[in-house]
């Protein structure tokens, strides 16, 4: 080889092994921060971090722990709704009567929800109505409503979520049954989830492998939509978008999401939580997380 050439081979060689350590000194300094962030907080936290823009930048801390995944398993509900309206087994634009009683998985016993436990009162009025599958979905989203996300589940199957989970590289996850099954609750019977299934979730919608192109740009906008900002979005600028989902029960507040920078670039973050002896204390330090992983994003394009 040519002198010159072999000088330049060996000069990009040296850059790119010095820009491969300089992101390994990066991803373990940022793994530092959180780490001691999540020690702060009194309870347990777990953390998934995906650079979609840079596949090889991905942070996981505690992210194979299994949670309680209270609302967070919407998203799998509404992933399904998509794949069986595809499939033709339901239309989306159809309406369906909402009602308020529903099944236990335990022994088929019928219960029925509490408007004073759902975040979503509003819908209460229509029952006895006809509803669009579409506008419930929307609202089992962004609002969190329980009752819809009750009657969806019935409408698509738990066990049907599930698998389309494992379809999508999602392991462990497990949608068992709907909101409020008492019965099911005490026999340790809850949906549960990962922060590494969520963000494989996340990472699949934003990638639109979890649906068609146009299906995983409609959860896209519907997530964008989502009326609870406390975490994920709530220390960042306005001109970040992000499309999420919360979850939230006693000590315990989730959220995971897809978090678009105005250069274009985006990533996926879940911070999920339990034993929360501080709620609201716990959660701006979840939000503090994410401004960290945002702080981090930014300078790595500074670079």
């Amino acid at each position: 080889m040519h002198p010159i050439k072999t000088i330049i081979s060996l000069l990009i060689a040296f850059a790119f092994l010095f820009s491969c350590q300089e992101k390994s000194t990066r991803i373990a300094d940022l793994q530092t921060t959180v780490q001691s962030q999540m020690d702060s907080i009194q309870g347990d936290v777990a953390v998934a971090f995906y650079n979609l823009s840079e596949p090889n930048d991905s942070l996981l801390i505690k992210a194979g722990e299994e949670l309680h995944a209270a609302s967070t398993m919407k998203v799998p509900v509404m992933i399904e709704l998509f794949k069986q309206a595809k499939e033709g087994k339901i239309n989306l634009d159809d309406s369906i009567l909402l009602k308020n009683e529903f099944k236990s998985i335990v022994d088929s016993s019928l219960y029925s929800m509490d408007i004073g436990m759902d975040s979503d009162d509003v819908i209460y009025s229509k029952i006895g109505t006809t509803v669009a599958l579409r506008d419930l979905m929307y609202s089992m989203i962004t609002v969190s409503s329980n009752l819809v996300t009750n009657v969806l589940i019935e409408l698509v199957g738990a066990k049907n979520v599930t698998a389309t989970m494992r379809e999508l590289g999602a392991d462990k996850i497990e949608v068992l049954r709907g909101v409020e099954d008492t019965k099911a609750y005490e026999l340790g019977l809850s949906n549960s989830t990962t922060a590494k299934d969520l963000m494989i979730i996340m990472k699949a919608i934003a990638d639109k492998t979890a649906g068609t192109e146009t299906d995983c740009e409609q959860m896209i906008a519907i997530m964008k939509d989502q009326q609870f900002n406390t975490i994920i979005p709530f220390y960042l600028p306005e001109n970040v978008k992000v499309a999420h989902k919360t979850g939230a029960i006693t000590a315990l507040h989730h959220d995971a999401g897809i978090v678009y920078l105005p250069d274009g670039r985006s990533y996926v973050l879940v911070l999920l939580s339990k034993n929360l002896k501080d709620y609201d204390t716990g959660t701006e330090q979840l939000a503090g997380i994410s401004k960290t992983v945002y702080e981090y994003m930014m300078s790595s394009e500074e670079k």
